[in-house]
């Protein structure tokens, strides 16, 4: 019965302590999620995903473009600004915003945003669409690779 009561009153320590905690709870359970999964997917709180590719922003293009394909996604926009791109496509209610960051002439940054209107964001959806992204990448010929 002691020991009981003790578990209790240290559950409610550790419940009352951690209020207004909860970026440390999400950042421990989004580590050991990834850590888990494998993916390399990093998250902001904000829902957006992303991850930096050793490849050019145009092969980055290519592959995100066979994602979309592969996942029935419709390609509502392409867009080149400066030596970045921005895809946004459509996925029943669910828009997704992909951005293609040049970091240098090898290597680029992928940001995903699945949103429903304002508000809703989807960080499995735009983790998704980022492993498919790399399945590409490594389906894609050495010669086009190397580029």
């Amino acid at each position: 019965m002691l020991r009981r009561a003790w578990l209790l009153g240290l559950l409610a320590v550790v419940a009352l302590g951690g209020q207004g905690c909860a970026a440390v709870g999400l950042t421990l359970l989004a580590t050991g999620g990834g850590v888990a999964a494998g993916q390399g997917v990093n998250y902001s709180l904000d829902g957006i995903a992303y991850r930096t590719f050793n490849a050019p922003v145009e092969q980055m293009r290519r592959a995100t473009l066979v994602t979309l394909r592969r996942m029935d996604m419709t390609l509502k926009s392409d867009a080149a600004k400066d030596e970045n791109r921005e895809l946004i496509a459509v996925a029943g209610k669910w828009t997704i915003y992909v951005e293609l960051e040049k970091l240098t002439a090898r290597t680029t940054r992928m940001r995903i945003t699945a949103k429903d209107g304002w508000f809703w964001r989807d960080r499995s959806t735009a983790g998704e669409i980022i492993a498919q992204t790399e399945r590409a990448l490594d389906d894609m010929p050495a010669v086009s690779r190397a580029r």
